[in-house]
């Protein structure tokens, strides 16, 4: 079967799901695509990904930083945040996985038998996500109208992407969970010791970040995940491509670092989570 006529099957096998972003009517599989009861069509790509945009956002997340992203993900750097998360899942869930990006941690997270959903703004990402052997379905999509009927989902995974807590309320089933995993203050250390040493950017903290998700969500338990990764040469290039936080480093000091790598990088993140989205009000 090709992927995009898989991919169609899967949708609709997946029942009501999907809002139309022009009326939010629900939309159901017609064809190789997507039609609401107002007439408004959304096809699919010839990988099985939709597209709900009126039309292309400018976007950094393009394929070589993607390529690069997807490689140390296939080398598991993001493996022991994303386990205590799958082993919550099961065949009984559907998830949404906001800001899925390429689609690696989305199609690892579906090996728990759950029925995984994956968005990202970025259409780069999205097509390099349906090229993915998984079962989970890709789209892009809007963080702010998400293109979900309401209660459509028992679980929510939001990796380092921002926050729509009205919006994740809103799709997320009554007694569902939410999973936010969050950067703690020596996230990729080494990158911020080498390259902003002297600068502001030399530290961070999550605080403002979880300040606002407990006041959203008073009954948040933490989880603090910490490991060190070991890297080639190679793979530090790709760490370097794929993340934010080295874009804007003065060319110097990313050429020196690039150079002479560290053999390994720190990881540490905060994993938020809510269970039977208790939430304040």
């Amino acid at each position: 079967m090709r992927k995009i006529s898989e991919k169609a099957a899967a949708m609709a096998a997946m029942g009501p799901l999907f809002a139309c972003p022009v009326c939010q009517a629900a939309l159901a599989v017609d064809g190789l695509g997507l039609t609401c009861e107002n007439g408004h069509r959304y096809d699919l790509a010839k990988k099985g990904t939709v597209n709900f945009l009126n039309k292309p956002v400018a976007t950094e997340y393009l394929a070589p930083m993607l390529a690069a992203r997807r490689r140390l993900l296939d080398a598991g750097l993001f493996e022991p945040f994303l386990a205590p998360i799958r082993a919550q899942l099961s065949a009984a869930d559907r998830f949404l996985d906001i800001g899925c990006g390429e689609g690696t941690p989305t199609a690892a997270l579906a090996t728990s038998g759950a029925t995984g959903v994956g968005f990202d703004i970025s259409a780069p990402a999205i097509q390099l996500a349906g090229g993915l052997s998984t079962s989970a379905v890709f789209c892009v999509a809007d963080l702010a109208r998400l293109p979900f009927l309401p209660g459509s989902f028992s679980a929510i995974v939001d990796l380092f992407s921002p926050g729509a807590y009205a919006e994740f309320d809103r799709v997320l089933q009554q007694g569902g969970r939410l999973f936010k995993v969050i950067p703690d203050s020596d996230y990729l250390r080494e990158l911020r010791q080498g390259l902003y040493h002297d600068t502001d950017k030399a530290t961070y903290s999550n605080a403002e970040v979880k300040a606002r998700f407990s006041v959203h969500y008073p009954q948040t338990t933490v989880t603090k995940i910490a490991y060190d990764f070991p890297l080639t040469k190679s793979q530090f290039a790709d760490l370097m491509a794929m993340t934010p936080l080295t874009w804007q480093a003065p060319a110097d000091r990313r050429a020196a670092m690039l150079e002479h790598p560290p053999v390994s990088i720190h990881v540490a993140v905060e994993l938020l989570q809510v269970n039977n989205s208790a939430k304040e009000g």
